[in-house]
């Protein structure tokens, strides 16, 4: 069995290459070669040796996402350490809790500002023997990460093996992180992950996803994350090049700068790229919109006798070259016009979008995992590939489905547990499966498709179960609509809190002569709210009676991560929105 330091190893080994790592550095790409990267792990691990770090003691990296982040996570791992990640967007509140719970040793921040964050709870901290810093002039008390390298250089000069030795002593029951679960109901709990665990889903995504040292993957998702932690392990196992974006708001200018080959992404860029384009294209000449329904119309049909298996004929091979000339390029430029397939996770994709990026000769692998299986538990391949599912459950890893619908599965890499919550523990790992928690089925060729998260599923008081998120994602895919919860728990019907797109529903309103003072004037106007109701109407269709929207209320602006409405990783708190707007909601509710 395998652990990080051993495949840290064999990479640095076996794929020699100039960049490596790339990040952003006054305004360009800045390359680190497999041996520069080699040289950091080495100084960093030894120089937190030289300070006491020993195996299973517990360090803490809140940092933003970089080739520091990267080197310093392993460096930690080789040295038989825990690491204890922290989203960057966490309150001072949430961060004391997680370095409490956690017995953390040692704290490494990235820069000042996260510095801060850190010192408004310090007093607090009772347990931290060390603060350090990736600055080079941090404040007195906190180390800079340079003067913890040039102490593992001299340990590094004086024996040169030592970070071979040190590295080759870890097993792969070891615990390796302890993840914080972003926590959409309750406290946060410690997800203990052991080399095993992870290096069990490297091995196997090696085996079904194509990649190679050929590959360059660009970098966006908070590698305080599980799924880009993962895609991280994997990717650098078999020598892809990471580029990392310099933040979410800049990816769209990053791809066309890296042109990256494969990008990992959870579903919000993909609905955002997908509202983009229909919203040039409706708002286009009709002769526009009719050559790009045309080239759609052909590139779905290629995609479906791709997916069956059967020969695209001459003559539609030709409409698809025209369709690729005049359409797709376009679009495929904007990712930098390299990418041979995206990965998406996190939360369920809908199912025409998939269809939509494949048309276009975007593959988009969708999977389905959790914190606690580190992550991944089914995923599609381009072997295997059905939209409107996650895929077939990886290789080593089972999945069956509990009589009220719960996902269960069992594997190699299922957590240890929550660190210091035997309860819990217990309750999650019931008769050795995982229950996730997640709601959903295996179709006749073992393909998993998710409904919803079993705390979501709302029941009205008919007595009808409704799945939330199939609805949601459909309101997301329309241009005028950013963000959608639907409730509707123990009411008459369904409603939905709506957060427009301001840009074109203040647009709306200046053609339809709307007047309005401010947005929250503009979100009141009855005749933009009964626009948004048509809209939603228009864009769920098929729903069933009981499903349908019936009443919405307009928010004036998005949910916020500060706000403690959504998880780092952008998912609704439902129980906090609904606590908050339950005046609003029970507005929509009076008969």
């Amino acid at each position: 069995m395998q652990t990080i330091p051993r495949l840290f190893l064999r990479l640095t080994d076996t794929y020699k290459k100039p960049a490596l790592l790339l990040y952003k550095k006054d305004g360009i790409y800045m390359p680190l070669s497999t041996e520069e990267v080699r040289g950091e792990v080495e100084r960093i691990a030894l120089g937190l040796r030289g300070l006491g770090v020993a195996p299973g003691d517990k360090v803490i990296l809140l940092a933003e996402n970089g080739p520091w982040w990267a080197m310093t996570d392993y460096a930690i791992l080789t040295l038989g350490a825990i690491t204890v990640p922290i989203y960057t967007s966490l309150v001072p509140e949430q961060i004391k809790y997680i370095i409490n719970d956690s017995d953390a040793k040692v704290v490494i921040v990235s820069d000042r500002k996260l510095w801060e964050k850190t010192a408004a709870v310090k007093k607090d901290l009772a347990k931290v023997v060390y603060f350090a810093s990736f600055e080079s002039q941090p404040v007195a008390t906190v180390l800079p990460l340079d003067r913890i390298k040039a102490e593992g250089e001299k340990a590094r000069r004086a024996d040169p093996r030592l970070f071979e030795i040190t590295a080759q002593a870890v097993k792969p029951d070891d615990t390796a992180s302890i993840i914080y679960t972003s926590g959409t109901t309750g406290i946060p709990k410690g997800v203990m992950l052991t080399h095993a665990n992870f290096t069990s889903n490297v091995e196997t995504l090696a085996t079904i996803i194509p990649f190679s040292d050929k590959d360059t993957d660009l970098s966006f998702l908070p590698l305080s994350h599980v799924l880009e932690r993962q895609v991280m392990f994997a990717f650098l196992s078999r020598g892809v090049s990471m580029a990392f974006a310099e933040s979410i708001e800049t990816v769209a200018a990053n791809l066309l700068e890296v042109k990256p080959t494969i990008m990992v992404s959870v579903p919000r860029l993909f609905e955002k790229i997908y509202a983009r384009v229909m919203d040039s294209v409706l708002t286009g000449s009709s002769l526009k919109k009719k050559i790009f329904f045309w080239a759609l119309k052909v590139g779905k049909a290629c995609g479906e006798r791709t997916l069956r298996r059967e020969p695209i004929p001459a003559s539609l091979r030709r409409r698809r070259n025209i369709a690729q000339k005049l359409v797709f390029s376009k679009i495929l430029e904007k990712t930098g016009g390299r990418v041979r397939f995206f990965v998406s996770g996190g939360a369920p994709l809908a199912k025409d979008i998939a269809e939509f990026f494949y048309a276009l000769g975007i593959v988009v692998l969708e999977g389905y995992g959790l914190t606690e299986s580190s992550p991944v538990i089914a995923l599609n391949t381009f072997d295997d590939l059905r939209f409107g599912t996650v895929g077939k459950p990886i290789p080593g890893v089972e999945v069956k489905i509990a009589p009220d619908g719960e996902i269960l599965a069992k594997g190699p890499n299922i957590m240890k547990g929550y660190y210091r919550k035997e309860q819990e523990t217990r309750e999650a790992l019931e008769g050795g499966w995982l229950r996730t928690g997640d709601i959903g089925h295996l179709d006749k060729e073992g393909f998993l498709v998710i409904t919803d998260r079993k705390k979501d599923l709302i029941v009205t008081s008919g007595g009808k179960n409704v799945a939330p998120q199939p609805i949601e994602n459909l309101l997301k895919q329309n241009p005028y609509i950013t963000n959608a919860v639907v409730i509707g728990g123990s009411r008459k019907f369904i409603a939905a809190l709506i957060v427009p797109d301001f840009e074109k529903l203040e647009g709306y309103a200046k053609a339809e002569g709307v007047s309005y003072v401010n947005r929250r004037d503009l979100i009141q106007n009855e005749s933009v709210v009964r626009f948004l109701l048509e809209e939603v109407d228009r864009c769920t269709p098929n729903l069933a009676p009981y499903e349908k929207v019936k009443k919405i209320a307009l928010l004036d602006r998005d949910f916020e991560i500060e706000q403690g409405e959504i998880t780092p990783t952008l998912k609704v708190k439902r129980n906090i929105v609904e606590e908050k707007y339950k005046e609003l909601i029970d507005s929509i509710y009076q008969e």
